[in-house]
Protein backbone atom coordinates (compact mmCIF):
# COMPACT_ATOMS: atom_id res chain seq x y z
CA UNK A 1 0.00 0.00 0.00
CA UNK A 2 1.83 3.85 -1.05
CA UNK A 3 2.60 5.86 2.00
CA UNK A 4 2.38 9.44 2.53
CA UNK A 5 6.10 10.89 3.94
CA UNK A 6 7.19 14.37 4.23
CA UNK A 7 5.17 15.24 0.51
CA UNK A 8 6.04 12.37 -1.11
CA UNK A 9 4.16 8.85 -1.73
CA UNK A 10 6.39 5.57 -1.34
CA UNK A 11 5.41 3.45 -4.13
CA UNK A 12 6.57 -0.18 -4.29
CA UNK A 13 10.29 -1.04 -4.31
CA UNK A 14 11.09 1.88 -2.06
CA UNK A 15 10.17 4.66 -5.10
CA UNK A 16 9.33 7.80 -4.13
CA UNK A 17 6.55 10.35 -5.72
CA UNK A 18 7.01 13.86 -4.82
CA UNK A 19 3.41 14.98 -4.90
CA UNK A 20 4.29 18.23 -4.34
CA UNK A 21 7.40 18.57 -7.08
CA UNK A 22 4.82 17.15 -9.32
CA UNK A 23 2.12 20.02 -8.75
CA UNK A 24 5.10 22.39 -8.32
CA UNK A 25 5.56 21.74 -11.87
CA UNK A 26 2.25 20.54 -13.42
CA UNK A 27 0.05 22.33 -10.73
CA UNK A 28 -0.84 25.60 -13.38
CA UNK A 29 -1.13 23.35 -16.56
CA UNK A 30 -3.28 20.87 -14.79
CA UNK A 31 -5.58 23.52 -13.83
CA UNK A 32 -5.97 25.22 -17.01
CA UNK A 33 -6.80 21.95 -18.66
CA UNK A 34 -9.04 21.13 -15.85
CA UNK A 35 -10.69 24.60 -16.45
CA UNK A 36 -10.94 24.28 -20.27
CA UNK A 37 -12.77 20.78 -19.63
CA UNK A 38 -14.75 21.87 -17.41
CA UNK A 39 -16.33 25.07 -18.95
CA UNK A 40 -16.37 23.46 -22.05
CA UNK A 41 -18.43 20.58 -20.71
CA UNK A 42 -20.60 22.59 -18.67
CA UNK A 43 -21.30 25.91 -21.42
CA UNK A 44 -22.72 25.40 -24.29
CA UNK A 45 -20.55 27.03 -27.20
CA UNK A 46 -18.06 27.57 -24.84
CA UNK A 47 -14.84 25.31 -26.69
CA UNK A 48 -15.50 27.44 -30.30
CA UNK A 49 -13.29 29.24 -31.85
CA UNK A 50 -14.74 32.65 -31.73
CA UNK A 51 -14.86 32.48 -28.17
CA UNK A 52 -11.28 31.35 -27.43
CA UNK A 53 -10.28 34.12 -29.75
CA UNK A 54 -11.91 35.86 -27.40
CA UNK A 55 -10.19 35.00 -24.63
CA UNK A 56 -6.76 35.54 -26.19
CA UNK A 57 -8.04 39.39 -27.48
CA UNK A 58 -9.26 39.76 -23.65
CA UNK A 59 -5.72 38.95 -22.07
CA UNK A 60 -3.54 40.58 -24.60
CA UNK A 61 -3.56 44.10 -22.92
CA UNK A 62 -3.19 41.65 -19.25
CA UNK A 63 -0.35 39.54 -20.26
CA UNK A 64 1.68 42.40 -22.43
CA UNK A 65 1.74 44.63 -18.57
CA UNK A 66 2.39 41.13 -17.00
CA UNK A 67 5.19 40.99 -19.12
CA UNK A 68 6.42 44.73 -18.69
CA UNK A 69 6.47 43.63 -14.36
CA UNK A 70 8.42 40.27 -15.55
CA UNK A 71 11.08 42.15 -16.41
CA UNK A 72 11.83 43.85 -13.21
CA UNK A 73 10.88 40.70 -10.89
CA UNK A 74 13.82 39.34 -12.85
CA UNK A 75 16.16 41.42 -11.34
CA UNK A 76 13.91 40.77 -7.53
CA UNK A 77 11.85 44.64 -8.24
CA UNK A 78 9.04 44.98 -8.62
CA UNK A 79 7.28 47.38 -11.08
CA UNK A 80 3.78 48.71 -9.92
CA UNK A 81 3.95 51.43 -12.26
CA UNK A 82 3.45 49.88 -15.44
CA UNK A 83 -0.54 50.02 -15.66
CA UNK A 84 -0.24 54.12 -15.34
CA UNK A 85 2.90 54.33 -17.82
CA UNK A 86 0.22 52.20 -19.90
CA UNK A 87 -2.99 54.57 -20.03
CA UNK A 88 -0.73 57.58 -19.91
CA UNK A 89 0.76 56.04 -23.21
CA UNK A 90 -2.36 55.31 -24.32
CA UNK A 91 -2.89 59.32 -23.67
CA UNK A 92 0.05 60.62 -25.85
CA UNK A 93 -0.56 58.10 -28.54
CA UNK A 94 -4.34 59.93 -29.00
CA UNK A 95 -3.03 63.26 -28.72
CA UNK A 96 -0.47 63.14 -31.46
CA UNK A 97 -3.24 61.90 -33.58
CA UNK A 98 -6.44 64.13 -32.72
CA UNK A 99 -4.89 67.26 -31.53
CA UNK A 100 -1.43 67.64 -32.61
CA UNK A 101 -2.32 65.92 -36.22
CA UNK A 102 1.46 64.14 -35.97
CA UNK A 103 1.58 60.87 -38.41
CA UNK A 104 0.38 58.00 -36.95
CA UNK A 105 4.09 55.90 -36.43
CA UNK A 106 4.82 58.81 -33.77
CA UNK A 107 1.99 57.98 -31.81
CA UNK A 108 3.78 54.04 -31.77
CA UNK A 109 7.19 55.46 -31.10
CA UNK A 110 6.97 58.43 -28.77
CA UNK A 111 5.12 56.44 -25.99
CA UNK A 112 7.48 54.06 -26.14
CA UNK A 113 10.04 56.21 -25.57
CA UNK A 114 8.05 57.84 -22.77
CA UNK A 115 7.87 54.80 -21.06
CA UNK A 116 11.95 54.16 -21.49
CA UNK A 117 12.17 57.75 -19.58
CA UNK A 118 9.63 56.49 -16.61
CA UNK A 119 12.01 53.04 -16.06
CA UNK A 120 14.76 55.66 -16.29
CA UNK A 121 13.40 57.58 -13.34
CA UNK A 122 12.21 54.50 -11.30
CA UNK A 123 16.08 52.94 -11.58
CA UNK A 124 17.17 56.22 -10.67
CA UNK A 125 15.26 56.42 -7.70
CA UNK A 126 15.36 52.49 -6.74
CA UNK A 127 19.27 52.53 -6.67
CA UNK A 128 20.82 55.61 -6.65
CA UNK A 129 18.00 56.92 -3.92
CA UNK A 130 17.56 53.83 -2.29
CA UNK A 131 13.78 53.73 -2.24
CA UNK A 132 12.28 50.42 -1.84
CA UNK A 133 11.04 49.24 -5.39
CA UNK A 134 7.19 49.10 -4.35
CA UNK A 135 7.23 52.08 -2.90
CA UNK A 136 9.21 53.61 -6.11
CA UNK A 137 6.99 52.83 -8.47
CA UNK A 138 3.74 53.64 -6.24
CA UNK A 139 5.03 57.12 -6.29
CA UNK A 140 5.68 56.83 -9.68
CA UNK A 141 2.19 55.28 -10.18
CA UNK A 142 0.52 58.43 -8.96
CA UNK A 143 2.65 61.06 -10.55
CA UNK A 144 1.97 59.54 -14.28
CA UNK A 145 -1.18 59.14 -13.55
CA UNK A 146 -1.87 62.86 -11.94
CA UNK A 147 0.35 63.52 -15.43
CA UNK A 148 -1.85 62.09 -17.48
CA UNK A 149 -5.09 63.30 -15.84
CA UNK A 150 -3.35 67.15 -16.31
CA UNK A 151 -2.00 66.47 -19.32
CA UNK A 152 -5.68 66.08 -21.06
CA UNK A 153 -7.75 68.08 -18.21
CA UNK A 154 -9.62 64.46 -17.12
CA UNK A 155 -10.81 63.85 -20.62
CA UNK A 156 -10.60 61.02 -23.06
CA UNK A 157 -9.40 61.98 -26.50
CA UNK A 158 -11.16 60.86 -29.13
CA UNK A 159 -12.48 61.51 -32.86
CA UNK A 160 -14.65 64.73 -33.08
CA UNK A 161 -14.33 65.89 -29.23
CA UNK A 162 -15.22 69.21 -28.38
CA UNK A 163 -12.07 71.28 -27.50
CA UNK A 164 -12.53 73.55 -24.54
CA UNK A 165 -11.82 76.75 -26.72
CA UNK A 166 -14.77 75.95 -28.81
CA UNK A 167 -15.20 73.46 -32.20
CA UNK A 168 -13.90 70.11 -32.59
CA UNK A 169 -10.47 68.17 -32.18
CA UNK A 170 -8.52 69.25 -36.00
CA UNK A 171 -7.07 65.81 -36.08
CA UNK A 172 -8.00 62.34 -36.55
CA UNK A 173 -7.08 58.58 -35.20
CA UNK A 174 -5.69 56.94 -38.55
CA UNK A 175 -7.37 53.34 -39.69
CA UNK A 176 -4.16 52.17 -40.34
CA UNK A 177 -3.23 53.03 -36.35
CA UNK A 178 -6.63 51.70 -35.36
CA UNK A 179 -5.90 48.11 -37.15
CA UNK A 180 -3.05 47.64 -34.40
CA UNK A 181 -5.93 47.00 -31.67
CA UNK A 182 -8.87 46.32 -34.00
CA UNK A 183 -8.30 44.46 -36.99
CA UNK A 184 -7.80 40.56 -37.48
CA UNK A 185 -5.10 38.33 -39.65
CA UNK A 186 -6.40 34.92 -40.31
CA UNK A 187 -9.27 35.29 -38.29
CA UNK A 188 -6.98 35.80 -34.95
CA UNK A 189 -6.93 39.98 -33.48
CA UNK A 190 -3.64 41.27 -34.27
CA UNK A 191 -3.21 41.95 -30.47
CA UNK A 192 -3.30 38.52 -30.13
CA UNK A 193 -0.06 38.53 -32.56
CA UNK A 194 1.76 41.26 -31.06
CA UNK A 195 1.44 39.71 -27.48
CA UNK A 196 2.80 36.09 -28.98
CA UNK A 197 5.38 37.97 -30.37
CA UNK A 198 6.74 39.79 -27.34
CA UNK A 199 5.93 37.09 -25.57
CA UNK A 200 8.88 34.66 -27.56
CA UNK A 201 10.92 38.21 -27.60
CA UNK A 202 11.04 37.95 -23.88
CA UNK A 203 11.81 34.29 -23.48
CA UNK A 204 14.39 34.83 -26.20
CA UNK A 205 16.14 37.65 -24.73
CA UNK A 206 15.87 36.42 -20.71
CA UNK A 207 16.66 32.41 -21.35
CA UNK A 208 18.91 32.88 -24.52
CA UNK A 209 21.22 36.10 -24.09
CA UNK A 210 23.85 36.84 -21.75
CA UNK A 211 21.92 40.21 -20.31
CA UNK A 212 18.82 37.76 -19.57
CA UNK A 213 21.30 35.14 -17.78
CA UNK A 214 22.99 38.24 -15.77
CA UNK A 215 19.22 39.84 -14.56
CA UNK A 216 18.53 36.32 -13.55
CA UNK A 217 22.30 36.44 -11.94
CA UNK A 218 21.46 40.10 -10.22
CA UNK A 219 17.88 39.05 -8.95
CA UNK A 220 18.93 35.66 -7.66
CA UNK A 221 21.58 37.51 -5.39
CA UNK A 222 22.67 41.32 -6.46
CA UNK A 223 25.82 40.63 -3.87
CA UNK A 224 26.99 37.38 -5.72
CA UNK A 225 26.56 39.15 -8.99
CA UNK A 226 28.52 42.17 -7.98
CA UNK A 227 31.26 40.29 -7.47
CA UNK A 228 31.35 37.89 -10.47
CA UNK A 229 31.69 41.18 -12.12
CA UNK A 230 28.52 41.88 -13.01
CA UNK A 231 27.48 45.29 -13.00
CA UNK A 232 23.82 45.16 -11.72
CA UNK A 233 22.96 48.91 -11.22
CA UNK A 234 23.09 48.68 -14.96
CA UNK A 235 20.84 45.33 -15.68
CA UNK A 236 18.92 46.88 -12.96
CA UNK A 237 18.10 49.91 -15.00
CA UNK A 238 18.06 47.69 -18.09
CA UNK A 239 15.00 45.87 -16.46
CA UNK A 240 12.69 49.25 -15.65
CA UNK A 241 13.63 50.68 -18.87
CA UNK A 242 12.20 47.44 -20.81
CA UNK A 243 9.49 47.19 -18.54
CA UNK A 244 8.52 50.78 -18.93
CA UNK A 245 8.50 50.15 -23.02
CA UNK A 246 6.44 46.96 -22.82
CA UNK A 247 4.33 48.54 -20.58
CA UNK A 248 3.90 51.35 -23.19
CA UNK A 249 3.76 49.32 -26.18
CA UNK A 250 0.66 47.80 -24.23
CA UNK A 251 -1.41 51.15 -23.69
CA UNK A 252 -0.37 51.70 -27.54
CA UNK A 253 -2.59 48.12 -28.35
CA UNK A 254 -5.35 49.61 -26.01
CA UNK A 255 -5.53 53.05 -27.09
CA UNK A 256 -5.53 51.25 -30.64
CA UNK A 257 -8.23 49.02 -29.65
CA UNK A 258 -10.46 51.69 -27.85
CA UNK A 259 -10.18 53.93 -30.84
CA UNK A 260 -9.73 57.16 -28.03
CA UNK A 261 -6.58 57.96 -25.09
CA UNK A 262 -8.84 57.43 -21.71
CA UNK A 263 -7.19 58.48 -18.72
CA UNK A 264 -6.54 55.43 -16.35
CA UNK A 265 -7.69 53.28 -19.21
CA UNK A 266 -5.23 50.36 -18.39
CA UNK A 267 -5.42 50.71 -14.49
CA UNK A 268 -8.04 48.13 -13.94
CA UNK A 269 -5.92 45.61 -15.88
CA UNK A 270 -3.19 46.20 -13.13
CA UNK A 271 -3.95 43.50 -10.72
CA UNK A 272 -5.05 40.68 -13.09
CA UNK A 273 -1.57 41.79 -14.43
CA UNK A 274 0.05 41.30 -11.02
CA UNK A 275 -1.54 37.96 -10.58
CA UNK A 276 -0.63 36.11 -14.28
CA UNK A 277 3.26 37.22 -13.33
CA UNK A 278 3.16 35.72 -9.87
CA UNK A 279 1.21 32.70 -10.84
CA UNK A 280 4.23 32.17 -13.91
CA UNK A 281 6.67 31.44 -11.20
CA UNK A 282 5.35 27.97 -10.70
CA UNK A 283 4.34 26.96 -14.40
CA UNK A 284 6.73 23.83 -15.27
CA UNK A 285 8.86 24.33 -11.67
CA UNK A 286 10.45 27.46 -12.88
CA UNK A 287 10.35 28.97 -9.60
CA UNK A 288 11.07 32.62 -11.02
CA UNK A 289 9.99 34.90 -13.27
CA UNK A 290 9.53 33.58 -17.29
CA UNK A 291 7.66 35.06 -20.04
CA UNK A 292 5.92 31.23 -20.98
CA UNK A 293 4.79 31.02 -17.21
CA UNK A 294 3.01 34.85 -17.17
CA UNK A 295 1.78 34.04 -20.51
CA UNK A 296 0.01 31.05 -19.36
CA UNK A 297 -0.96 32.98 -16.17
CA UNK A 298 -2.73 35.39 -18.33
CA UNK A 299 -4.86 32.97 -20.21
CA UNK A 300 -5.64 30.93 -16.89
CA UNK A 301 -6.68 34.23 -15.11
CA UNK A 302 -8.89 35.03 -18.53
CA UNK A 303 -10.44 31.53 -19.27
CA UNK A 304 -11.15 31.76 -15.39
CA UNK A 305 -12.61 35.28 -15.86
CA UNK A 306 -14.71 34.19 -19.54
CA UNK A 307 -16.30 30.91 -17.90
CA UNK A 308 -17.35 32.63 -14.79
CA UNK A 309 -18.90 35.35 -16.46
CA UNK A 310 -21.11 33.04 -19.15
CA UNK A 311 -22.18 30.93 -16.53
CA UNK A 312 -22.95 34.18 -14.37
CA UNK A 313 -21.19 34.04 -12.02
CA UNK A 314 -21.28 37.61 -9.67
CA UNK A 315 -18.96 39.62 -10.82
CA UNK A 316 -18.40 41.12 -7.12
CA UNK A 317 -17.28 37.25 -6.14
CA UNK A 318 -14.49 36.81 -9.55
CA UNK A 319 -12.00 38.18 -7.04
CA UNK A 320 -12.19 35.56 -5.10
CA UNK A 321 -11.85 33.14 -7.19
CA UNK A 322 -8.48 35.06 -9.24
CA UNK A 323 -7.13 35.32 -4.97
CA UNK A 324 -7.63 31.34 -4.43
CA UNK A 325 -5.57 30.58 -7.95
CA UNK A 326 -2.90 32.90 -7.50
CA UNK A 327 -2.40 31.81 -3.17
CA UNK A 328 -2.37 28.22 -4.84
CA UNK A 329 0.31 29.52 -7.41
CA UNK A 330 2.28 30.93 -4.33
CA UNK A 331 1.70 28.39 -2.24
CA UNK A 332 3.35 25.87 -4.40
CA UNK A 333 6.22 27.79 -5.05
CA UNK A 334 7.67 28.80 -1.81
CA UNK A 335 6.72 25.60 -0.29
CA UNK A 336 8.56 24.19 -3.00
CA UNK A 337 11.67 27.05 -2.10
CA UNK A 338 11.46 26.84 1.62
CA UNK A 339 11.88 22.52 1.17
Amino acid sequence: MNKLINGSVLLGGNKKFDVFGFLYRYGTIIVTILAIVYFSVSIEHWFTFGNVTNIFRSVSIVCLIALAMTMSLTVDGFDLSTAATASFAAVIAAKIMIIWQLHPMLAVLLPIAVGCMIGLVNSFLIIKLGISDMLATLSMMFVITGVSITFQQGSAIYNYMPMLEGGVAPGLMSEGFKAIGQKELFEIPIPVFIMLAIAILVHVFLNWTKYGRFLYMTGGNVEAARLSGIPTSKYRTLAYVLSGAIAALAGVVLCARLGSGEVDSAGPYLMDAVAAAYIGFSVLGAGKPNAFGTLLGALLVGILMNGLVMMSFPYYSQNIVKGVVLILGLGLTYYKKKG
